[in-house]
């Protein structure tokens, strides 16, 4: 390798198969399967660290920008405001196609069996829905349970599993992730986003949940998360609905969406 080679490749950085993508417990941070089983509204979990944060920071370099072609905008101004997020691959760098795949991988199909003790887990080629999702101060997401098939592969949606990627994020800046119960009568846990945060929730028709208090911060502010979701053959008899259905979005009580 040339001196001038040699100097560029320091400037640019570590490639992204230099930088270990977990951090050293990495995912030994996960709990295991009767912390997340028996967790309140519904089996839920929320880890700090699992992942290296200069492999995030990766990321967040590589991230699409507004007005980028294959970006969806969301902002129907009742059940979504201000969000965007991409499935498309040409859009990820190579940091987070790796990230991508890893998450994609048996090591973590299998550490997420364990602890939920979801057998037969397996990822969503597509990304349906998923992918990179970032909301503009100002914007909600009102709460919902999400759709409960995938229809292009006939599969049970059984797992959400969102990474934060906000730095410097505290509570003032709101766009806590909320989980409601069944009954739609109280919010029962809430997630901050903050950086290299990890939420895991069990996905079924009454597992509802969403982001319906605005952010708050200045315009270029944005809440920034990697949005995945898990699949199996069948599902419990008890989760099963009558068909099935899209996105089953609830209102607050006294409060609306």
């Amino acid at each position: 390798m040339s001196l001038l080679a040699s100097i560029a490749r320091r400037l640019a950085g570590p490639g992204p198969d230099e930088l270990p993508i977990y951090s050293e417990q990495g995912l030994s941070l996960l709990p295991d399967v009767g912390q997340y089983g028996s967790a309140v509204p519904f089996p839920h979990m929320q880890v700090d660290g699992v992942f290296n944060p200069e492999y995030l920071r990766a990321i967040l370099k590589e991230w699409p920008q507004e007005g980028q072609t294959k970006l969806e905008a969301h902002n129907d101004g009742t059940f979504v405001r201000k969000k965007h997020n991409t499935t498309w691959e040409t859009q990820f760098g190579p940091h987070t196609r790796r990230f991508f795949a890893e998450m994609a991988s048996p090591r973590m199909l299998l550490a997420l069996e364990r602890m939920t003790g979801i057998s037969g887990l397996m990822p969503d080629p597509y990304l349906f829905g998923g992918g990179l999702h970032f909301t503009q101060a100002g914007g909600t997401l009102a709460v919902h349970a999400d759709f409960n098939r995938l229809p292009k592969l006939n599969i049970d949606r059984r797992l959400n599993l969102l990474i934060y990627l906000n730095e410097g994020w505290t509570e003032a800046n709101q766009g806590w992730l909320e989980l409601w119960d069944r009954k739609m009568e109280k919010c029962e846990a809430r997630v901050l986003p903050v950086f290299n945060r990890m939420a895991v929730f069990s996905t079924t028709s009454f597992s509802f949940h969403g982001q319906p208090e605005p952010i708050v911060g200045p315009p270029d502010l944005f809440r920034r998360s990697i949005a995945l979701y898990y699949y199996t053959n069948g599902r419990p008899a008890e989760e099963i609905s009558e068909e099935e259905h899209s996105t089953l979005w609830q209102e607050r009580p006294q409060q609306g969406y």
